[in-house]
């Protein structure tokens, strides 16, 4: 009997691995894609002498981060001050289980997948007042009491957002919502909604034009002011697999996930893998976009456009979209 449950355990064990490598990885090059579409905006070259093209720049932060010293301030409360990045980028992580890259490639296939990820993702608030509270310091304070109230007034406006979905597929389960998509990816009847949805995951992971959290210009550098070498690495770490997360999300409830385009041969036989990797890809360029482009909200019209635009809009199409489909006899599992 013990040699099955060590069986299980590293069957189990080597499926975690296959998942967060790749997504590591991804983090690293979505980095590099990240500053090449900066530069491309501002009419400069970018990530351009490490490795062919600069594909390697990630990399070479990445030791950069590795060999620095970490300083953990004299006033800090050391506990908390370490365990803060480390919360923040294991939800980042663990978030990924329930993502279904194909109709049997998950790693959790549960039946309240879309439940697992909202709540994971409200935890992720955890790790940055943990980070701004133990650091002892006025500015990474002001940041992380910025960030629980931006992040928080958004996962309202993003909950009441999958409620719409949810209403046109009758399952939490992510594998149904993608296989509901087969005829009509929902960012057709849903389009306002995706379009609330994109803008508040840029909220919810505090990227320009919402990133208050760590406004620069008046916070230094908001919760992560305190923080250095591979501390301040699991800061970043973190913040982009939580970008890749909303942005994988995104593709899953609107784009259709894994399934292509148009049913017709050569596009459908791509792998599904494929189809939602381009799409995350897709996406996360729109979210690049958006940072080189459009400037810094201030913190009130932050709160306005949450509480007093997307709310309110989000309730009144999900008002709107439950009367269509009970009118017109399409609720599934009736």
């Amino acid at each position: 009997m013990s040699f099955y449950y060590l069986e299980v355990l590293f069957v189990e064990t080597y499926k975690i691995l296959f998942l967060i490598i790749p997504i590591l990885t991804a983090v690293a090059l979505i980095v590099w894609l990240d500053r090449r579409v900066w530069a491309f905006v501002q009419k400069r070259k970018g990530p351009n002498v490490v490795g062919p093209f600069g594909l390697f720049q990630s990399l070479a932060d990445a030791l950069k981060y590795i060999f620095k010293e970490i300083i953990i301030p004299a006033t800090s409360n050391k506990i908390i001050f370490i365990l803060a990045p480390i919360v923040t980028m294991t939800l980042a992580l663990i978030a990924w289980a329930v993502i279904p890259f194909d109709e049997n490639l998950v790693l959790a296939d549960i039946n309240v997948g879309i439940l697992y990820i909202f709540a994971v993702s409200s935890l992720g608030v955890y790790g940055i007042i943990m980070g701004g509270w133990a650091s002892n310091s006025k500015y990474p304070f002001f940041g992380s009491i910025r960030s629980a109230a931006q992040m928080v007034s958004y996962e309202v406006s993003i909950g009441v957002i999958i409620i719409n979905v949810l209403l046109c597929v009758g399952s939490l389960n992510l594998t149904d919502i993608v296989l509901a998509q087969q005829n009509l990816w929902f960012i057709v009847p849903l389009f306002p909604m995706f379009i609330i949805f994109f803008i508040s995951a840029l909220a919810e992971t505090n990227r320009p034009p919402f990133d208050l959290p760590e406004a620069e210009a008046e916070l230094v550098a908001g919760y992560q002011t305190e923080y250095s070498g591979m501390m301040y690495a699991m800061f970043w770490l973190g913040e982009y697999a939580n970008i890749l997360l909303m942005c994988a999300i995104g593709s899953i409830l609107f784009l259709g996930g894994w399934l292509s385009p148009i049913d017709i041969y050569p596009l459908n036989a791509f792998p599904g893998p494929i189809w939602l990797t381009l799409k995350i890809i897709l996406l996360f360029v729109l979210f690049a976009l958006v940072k080189a482009i459009v400037p810094r909200y201030r913190y009130d019209q932050l709160m306005k456009l949450g509480w007093k635009i997307f709310l309110p809009f989000s309730l009144f199409y999900v008002v709107l979209t439950s009367g269509f489909l009970l009118y017109f006899d399409l609720l599934p599992n009736k």
